[in-house]
């Protein structure tokens, strides 16, 4: 059995997710996405449509990180929750 006595360094590269808009295209027309940003992330429209559409600030690609789309994810099953409490409040 062979060790390895050298150090290995690894990088990582950061994970963007660019096609959001599409992974979301079903619920896309359903949500207000203003409210959304506003509520979820405590961040503008424009912020929330530039990553839904994989664009940064500046016009070049960007997307959602890792965080934020573990984020995205929790703020979409609560979304999820509150309107399953609303239709069975009917």
């Amino acid at each position: 059995m062979e060790r390895k006595t050298e150090m290995e360094t690894i990088i990582r590269k950061p994970v963007v997710v660019s096609d959001m808009k599409q992974r979301l295209a079903d619920i896309n027309l359903s949500v207000s996405w203003m409210d959304f940003a506003n509520k979820y992330f405590h961040k503008s429209s424009s912020w929330f449509y530039h990553k839904l559409n994989g664009i940064d600030g500046n016009g070049g690609t960007g997307g959602f990180n890792e965080e934020e789309i573990e984020h995205l994810r929790g703020s979409l099953f609560d979304l999820s929750n509150r309107i399953r409490r609303a239709a069975e409040s009917i």
